[in-house]
């Protein structure tokens, strides 16, 4: 990323708002706009802004279980496995139940 490219200041946002918004969104581009010479706020792709969001939540999962993994709060695999399939088994025996939201 060419941060020459990327930061703009808030005039040049107001005077090109179309062009930069349909550039950030064609090329999966981030801005950085500045007020006054400072980094304001950040306008980014949707898309871009979810996978970022998706990363982020991966990364959260990983760090934890790094952190249960080193604090010894394991279990074998076939026991994980073992709970799951007693779980849907359960699932698939509990009777149906009549909702007037189905």
């Amino acid at each position: 990323m060419k941060f020459s490219e990327v930061i703009k200041p808030i005039r040049y946002l107001e005077a090109h708002t179309s062009e930069v918004i349909r550039d950030v969104c064609e090329n999966r581009k981030t801005m950085i706009i500045t007020h006054k010479g400072e980094a304001k706020v950040i306008l980014q792709d949707v898309t871009v802004f979810e996978q970022n969001q998706e990363s982020l939540a991966l990364l959260k999962v990983l760090a934890l279980s790094g952190k249960e993994i080193r604090h010894g709060n394991t279990k074998p695999i076939e026991v994980s496995f073992k709970k799951i399939r007693e779980c849907i088994a359960g699932f698939k025996h509990e009777p149906k139940r009549n909702s007037k939201y189905r």
